[in-house]
């Protein structure tokens, strides 16, 4: 298993679902309300959201590769680009935390006054939708792949993510599958905490190597006879978490300074709304049948 591969894929996997639930909240909705005919315009904007996302990742790797030709712009782009993706990341674990029951109220609420603009406002509506999605897979997927070996390995690894988010969502609304959609955004919403605090200590080494920030050479402590980075658990770490042997002094400091305190605002009890569920739809299905992200059901068919 090469370094990033895990990290790729658990982006690719809680991204490409999050996305997948968006869409399959407002297929039910249009195939509920008998219209079928405005499936085609959703899809279009499903599409365009996903080229523009692949389209804003081939640009960040041509801005690096092209467009930078020194190893100190390299550097700082990189670095620039992490702590951009650490912010982005941060910000959408607590987003959804917040906002994950009242989601479907929401969607399907723009959705129903789109339906009485017409086709275009309805493709508008998906790329709206899912393009944060994608922008946010295309950027946290440059940053955690900026340690890894080969350019291959993450991008294998994003696609088996993407591709088994898409199978779950599929199972999810044929209702084929349950899954405790609240267990799962928990747990990968940790993991997630984790891969930003190492794209942050990454981003801290970049800055370092680039000359902006000092101590390059003042190493925290030296585990190497512990953490082999050739071993296949070396590479797991390393990868995913960005956990290496020798990081430096800064490196150290930042990692914990995220980790702690995200981690434990994450984690902390969240405080009950009653009014969590105003913005239902009326008509829109009870609770057992609601693809509320808090809860472990499927979308209705």
């Amino acid at each position: 298993m090469g370094q990033a591969f895990l990290a790729s894929y658990l982006i690719g996997l809680r991204e490409g679902l999050e996305a997948t639930l968006v869409v399959s909240i407002l297929v039910a909705y249009l195939v509920k309300a008998e219209r079928r005919r405005q499936l085609p315009p959703l899809w279009a904007g499903v599409a365009a959201a996903v080229a523009l996302s692949v389209l804003f990742g081939a640009l960040l790797t041509y801005t690096e590769i092209a467009l930078l030709a020194d190893y100190r712009s390299r550097e700082l782009f990189e670095a620039i680009t992490s702590v951009v993706a650490v912010a982005l990341v941060t910000w959408m674990i607590f987003w959804l935390r917040r906002t994950s029951r009242r989601l479907k109220g929401e969607l399907t609420g723009k959705l129903q006054a789109a339906l009485g603009v017409g086709a275009l406002a309805v493709a508008g509506i998906a790329f709206v939708s899912v393009i944060r999605e994608g922008l946010e897979t295309a950027l946290l997927f440059y940053a955690a792949a900026q340690g890894a070996t080969s350019t291959a390995t993450p991008l294998v690894a994003i696609s088996l993510g993407v591709l088994t988010a898409v199978l779950i969502g599929i199972g999810l609304y044929a209702g084929a599958i349950r899954v405790n959609l609240s267990r799962f955004f928990t747990v990968s919403g940790v993991l997630l905490v984790f891969v930003a605090a190492g794209i942050l200590k990454y981003a801290v080494h970049d800055f370092q190597e680039a000359g902006v920030l000092p101590g390059l050479g003042d190493v925290a402590f030296d585990i190497s006879g512990v953490l082999d980075p050739n071993s296949w658990y070396g590479a797991a770490l390393a990868g995913m978490f960005n956990i290496t042997a020798a990081p430096t002094v800064l490196e150290t400091i930042a990692y914990l300074a995220y980790l702690v305190p995200v981690l434990t605002a994450f984690l902390w009890p969240a405080r009950r709304d009653p009014s969590s569920r105003a913005g239902a739809v009326p008509g829109a299905p009870s609770n057992a049948e609601s693809p509320d992200m808090e809860n472990p059901q499927h979308v209705p068919a």
